[in-house]
């Protein structure tokens, strides 16, 4: 009879002992997929930044180019006129 109730004892036990671990184990995972949205959240900004400073990158190579493409046919003009 000592058995039997020490083994409900202890199976009540582990029992209440599951459901707290069960609670935490809720309670963490909520916290590391916060930790994990707002990690890529800020990746996603930073990522857009880099995309942004690139194109205007882009953009300023093209506008250097036809920068000095105009200053190559300014030149040009100025040396023919020099020749005449």
């Amino acid at each position: 009879m000592k058995k039997i109730i020490l083994s409900l004892a202890i199976v009540s036990l582990l029992i209440s002992c599951k459901e707290e671990t069960t609670e935490k184990v809720k309670e963490a995972t909520k916290a590391v997929s916060a930790d994990l949205k707002q990690a890529t959240d800020s990746a996603k900004v930073k990522a857009k930044k880099v995309l942004d400073s690139t194109k205007m990158g882009e953009k300023a190579k093209v506008l250097i180019i036809k920068g000095a493409e105009q200053v190559e046919k300014g030149a040009k003009k100025v040396q023919e006129t020099v020749k005449k």
